[in-house]
């Protein structure tokens, strides 16, 4: 069914794209697992429609603008390896991550920089990660040198945290080589512990997540590795060590893998309370013993038991998903769950990972992202654990196939109450510039926005606004950058400056944020704490993660639209503990700071201090009590 309508109509209207022919099945392409091969799709332009599309803004509404350059983002930038891309490490980019690491209540933004031969070598000077610190402006200065956390090392993923409880968030770095944990030392700067805490492996890590798995308040530790790496036998199209039929894109030579190279497997490290890790991995059940290519990974509650289960996002192979039992192990429900492979029984080059409850029924639903000539998935939560891939009824694949996708989000960018989809592109292969392919190595972003009943329009991409910007995405991370109620994307792309997008949509709607500070037994940044808000006459859900969308960190603030509603409602809130609190939130347009057991203990209004307006006095808080979901 899911061919017959791509066969139909592929992409855009009929009158902007030609028209695709049924893929035919063929061995994975340059090494990585996709449908087959799709006709090229190109706009009424005749341009590649990864890098076109585009329509005039009286056809259409400029969602985001590019705020890069004016907010002094854009003198960095992102070195990955060597341009043409010879080898597979240098082209799976790096992470960013959005984290208040001075407390001033304003997120600041760190991306994760990769590296060069040469400097791997010592011959040069390493490429440095940034960490703009957010001036309350608008604009963002680098200070990673000052704050020490320039890695100076291959990055890949990021994944923010108070790993000691502290109440000041940390940052671990997973590398080609040691990973890093760099601990905050409350003053503006950070310090390495990655040694003394037993997590910097050594090989090539790639994505992480932080949550509390055995209950003890503390939070742990999950590290995807990728592949099992030698720089002195690099894998190539001549070599002879792969085959070809994995060093290839439609008989042209690229780089090779990720199939025909041995994987690297998974970590779970135990949080022992002292500052170190122990390694629990093969005892929890989830150490990887087939070596998957590991890239995003979350910590997230999927069947509403109160407590955390892990999901990882493999490339090209079938997708993890372990149901924590409690007991400080996992029960591997990758297969019976439905998220091991797509709807049509095939893995899939899962990059890409979001979750949220886009149906607003209380249950978590998953977004991955993949190669093109490819269906990105969107697995619907049915309810114990149990999840069927819809993406097709939902409306979300036709314009997604010839997309390379990586970032994913379930972002409500218009405040109606209703999660929309977001997806980062970018291609592999910087050869496809040079062929007929009918695509791009810098791609356009995808946004999808929620019709309510289940489904969703794509949101066509307005000339020269954020939608129709072209860059070679990777990582990204999404969150209110600057306090006024509206979800940004900042994007880290493979080589080049970063981009920012700035949510300018031209809505009225109204919203509320939340900021979680966990009790004596929970985290402290209660990482894995669910909410749920019922207002407007619904019931949205929201969890509190570390990890996600592709190798990245997002704003760890729930984040609830309320469309046209005054009434910022009822906020339920489940605790890693196992105390559930409800909080009447007394007005709308606001950041609430809520602390376990003590409700509302700050307030943050959107675009000037509080304090210049009226604020209505918080309703009392129900005493938290203990109970599940």
């Amino acid at each position: 069914m899911l061919v017959l309508v791509l066969a139909a109509c592929l992409l855009l209207r009929d009158s902007e794209a030609q028209t695709p022919t049924t893929p035919q099945p063929q061995s994975p392409m340059g090494g990585i697992s996709s449908a087959g091969t799709f006709a090229p799709v190109y706009d009424s332009e005749k341009r590649p429609i990864t890098a076109g599309g585009t329509v005039d803004k009286d056809q259409g509404t400029v969602v985001f603008e590019d705020a890069t350059r004016e907010a002094g983002l854009s003198h960095w930038r992102h070195v990955m390896g060597t341009p043409d891309k010879k080898y597979i490490l240098e082209t799976d980019g790096s992470g960013v991550g959005l984290i208040d690491y001075d407390n001033d209540g304003w997120l600041d933004i760190y991306f994760v920089n990769g590296s060069t031969y040469d400097a791997l070598s010592g011959k040069k000077t390493p490429p440095h990660a940034a960490l703009f610190h957010n001036n309350h402006d608008g604009t963002f200065t680098d200070v990673a040198a000052k704050a020490g956390v320039t890695n100076d090392r291959w990055g890949f993923g990021v994944a923010i945290a108070d790993f000691d409880n502290d109440g000041w968030p940390d940052i671990f770095v997973a590398n080609f080589g040691k990973n890093r944990l760099y601990h905050n030392n409350h003053n503006g700067t950070f310090t390495d512990v990655g040694e003394k805490a037993g997590v910097t492996l050594g090989n090539w890590s790639d994505g992480a997540t932080w949550g509390d798995y055995d209950g003890d308040g503390r939070l742990d530790l999950f590290v995807s590795g990728y592949v099992h790496y030698d720089l002195k036998h690099q894998a190539t199209a001549t070599s002879g060590t792969v085959p070809f039929a994995f060093c290839q894109l439609h008989g042209v030579p690229v780089m090779c893998g990720p199939h025909g190279l041995q994987g690297e497997p998974d970590h779970l490290f135990h949080n022992n309370g002292d500052g170190t890790f122990t390694d629990v991995s093969v005892k929890a059940g989830v150490s990887d013993p087939g070596a998957y290519y590991g890239f995003t990974a979350i910590f997230v509650d999927v069947n509403n038991d109160g407590k955390v289960d892990l999901l990882v996002a493999n490339d090209s192979e079938p997708n993890y998903l372990y149901i924590n039992k409690g007991d400080g192990t996992f029960d591997n429900q990758s297969y019976i769950s439905g998220f091991a492979l797509n709807q049509e029984g095939r893995e899939i080059a899962s990059m890409g990972l979001a979750v949220g409850d886009y149906m607003n029924n209380g249950l978590v639903d998953l977004l991955v992202t993949d190669f093109a000539d490819d269906y990105k998935a969107l697995y619907r939560n049915d309810g114990d654990a149990s999840f069927t891939d819809v993406a097709d009824e939902a409306g979300i694949v036709q314009m997604a196939v010839p997309f390379v996708g990586w970032g994913a989000g379930f972002p409500d960018y218009d405040n109606d109450g209703w999660k929309d989809v977001m997806m980062i592109n970018g291609h592999v292969y910087p050869q496809v510039d040079q062929h007929d392919w009918g695509t791009t190595f810098a791609e356009r972003p995808l946004l999808f926005r929620n019709l309510r009943n289940g489904k969703f329009e794509y949101v066509p991409p307005v000339k020269g606004s954020g939608l129709a910007v072209l860059t070679s995405g990777r990582g990204a991370a999404f969150g209110d950058l600057f306090n006024n109620g509206k979800i940004d994307v900042v994007i880290n792309p493979i080589d080049g400056p970063p981009v920012l997008l700035k949510n300018v949509n031209p809505d009225h709607h109204h919203w509320v944020g939340l900021k979680l500070v966990g009790g004596e037994k929970s985290p402290r940044d209660a990482v894995g704490a669910t909410v749920y808000l019922t207002a407007n006459g619904m019931r949205q859900r929201e969890d509190v993660m570390s990890g996600g969308s592709y190798i990245s960190s997002n704003d760890q603030r729930p984040h609830f639209g309320l469309g046209d509603a005054t009434d910022a409602g009822t906020a339920e809130i489940h605790w890693p503990s196992g105390a559930t609190e409800m909080v009447k939130l007394p007005a709308e347009d606001r950041i609430f700071t809520i602390t376990e057991g003590k409700g509302i203990t700050g307030v943050l209004c959107a675009k000037q201090p509080c304090l210049a307006r009226r604020v209505p006095k918080a309703t009392a808080t129900r005493p938290a009590k203990l109970g599940k979901p």
